[in-house]
């Protein structure tokens, strides 16, 4: 069942005059302990196409799977989001698999609002001082939204959404097919090799080191659709006549609706071991 959203739990993402804002309200935040994850070194070589099958792969662990982001005050999500992790001396891999029967995508050009879409979305910290972060979300289409944030927006900061990360490979793989309600799909993969030197502070790369811990958070953004004239279309609120609100899935638990509480974000542990497929 789709929940809406209060103003008083809420924090809702509007576009005004082509720049991203966030307005915040009070929220009580649910008390849960951030999850952890184990990075380790892809021992062999990672090909970026959407379909992370390589050996290096199959050697890196599964998060648990996505809850909903206020946690256990909520149903636990009915389609099946995790991820994997590895690195080597230039790049951290991610790779996402998202349970979907309807996948679809409409955004091409890079760096529109692509949660407008169903996405997937990927916050760092390198250094973990909750401040100076990164976002990066893509849809099923393989376009790109990506913005650094000097603060959260509830320290009154504003994205900076002409940052890029350069040199960033993404790949989608699609388990089905891509906008056609007429057949039923089973998933979508994201494989993304995100540079160390595109994410750095004060100019110096944050590449990691045995043991190196940055915190890290994903979530994955939902939208209730019906099919009209062969189409996806969002699902309406009658009474608003607008979209019922997205569904927001994540790895850690954020306990408020609400990404930009990086103190809330899971931690990543960087080991110079070659794979764990425990």
């Amino acid at each position: 069942m789709h929940r809406f959203i209060t103003a008083k739990s809420s924090i809702r993402k509007v576009l005004t005059g082509g720049i991203l804002l966030l307005s915040a309200f009070t929220v009580n935040a649910q008390t849960s302990e951030p999850l952890r994850y184990t990075c380790y070194q892809a021992g062999k070589k990672i090909n970026i196409d959407g379909n992370p099958d390589e050996a290096a792969w199959q050697q890196a662990r599964w998060t648990t799977d996505f809850t909903d982001i206020e946690g256990d005050k909520q149903p636990r999500p009915p389609l099946r989001t995790r991820v994997k992790m590895l690195w080597d001396q230039e790049y951290l891999y991610i790779a996402a698999e998202m349970e979907e029967p309807h996948i679809w995508g409409k955004l091409l050009k890079h760096d529109t609002i692509i949660f407008h879409d169903n996405d997937f979305e990927v916050f760092i910290d390198p250094d973990g001082d909750t401040k100076e972060y990164f976002e990066i979300e893509i849809n099923a289409r393989n376009t790109i939204f990506d913005l650094f944030m000097p603060k959260p927006y509830s320290e009154g900061a504003h994205a900076l959404m002409t940052w890029d990360t350069k040199g960033m490979r993404t790949a989608v793989h699609i388990n089905g097919t891509l906008n056609q309600p007429a057949d039923k799909d089973r998933s979508w993969t994201v494989e993304m090799a995100i540079p160390f030197k595109a994410l750095h502070l004060l100019g110096v790369p944050m590449i990691p080191q045995n043991n190196t811990t940055w915190r890290i958070n994903f979530s994955r953004v939902e939208w209730d659709t019906d099919i009209k004239n062969g189409q996806y279309v969002k699902k309406i609120n009658t009474a608003t006549g607008k979209p019922l609100p997205e569904h927001n899935w994540v790895w850690s638990p954020q306990g408020v609706i609400n990404m930009h509480v990086p103190q809330k974000w899971g931690y990543l542990q960087f080991s110079t071991q070659t794979g764990n497929n425990q």
